[in-house]
């Protein structure tokens, strides 16, 4: 039985892998590669999210007196 399911999973993960980094025919662009594109612009938004949070704890603190 243990050996059926690691096939099962190895068997998983391999599909997956091949589907995120199989070339789409239009674009000549996977999954992975529109996520790598992405990530510059995504590590800004998480910045201003954070600052954002910072000040409001900041106000928080002031407001609680801590």
């Amino acid at each position: 039985m243990g050996l059926l399911k690691t096939a099962i999973i190895g068997a998983a993960i391999y599909a997956g892998v091949k589907y995120i980094t199989k070339k789409d025919p239009v674009t000549g662009k996977s999954v992975v590669d529109d996520l790598k594109d992405k990530a510059p612009e995504w590590m800004e938004k998480a910045k201003g999210y954070r600052d954002e949070f910072e000040t409001r704890t900041a106000y928080a603190k002031d407001d609680l007196g801590v």
